[in-house]
């Protein structure tokens, strides 16, 4: 499949578009899946046939800001979403 028709997830994807900045940086807690069954990617979709441009930064490390930092400063917003699983099942908290 042609990885231009992909929501970019790095610089240099963004650039590929032609972009110098994104509206809007989607953070998921899970990995970049392009199917409507993971919120991210089917909001960033929505947002993109609006017009916007958006980026997604799939599972970033939290003990560093390299991966938050990755598209720059968004002209709109930063949106996160913590991923498609159920925190609790996700730690195992709620088998015990």
């Amino acid at each position: 499949m042609n990885r231009d028709l992909f929501i970019p997830t790095t610089k240099k994807d963004m650039e590929k578009k032609g972009w110098d900045y994104v509206d809007v940086v989607m953070v998921s807690g899970d990995a970049y899946v392009d199917h409507p069954s993971f919120g991210v990617p089917l909001l960033a979709r929505l947002l993109e046939s609006k017009g916007y441009r958006v980026g997604i930064i799939a599972q970033p490390r939290w003990d560093r800001a390299d991966d938050f930092l990755t598209f720059g400063t968004p002209r709109l917003c930063c949106m996160i979403g913590s991923g498609n699983i159920d925190s609790m099942a996700n730690s195992d908290i709620a088998a015990q």
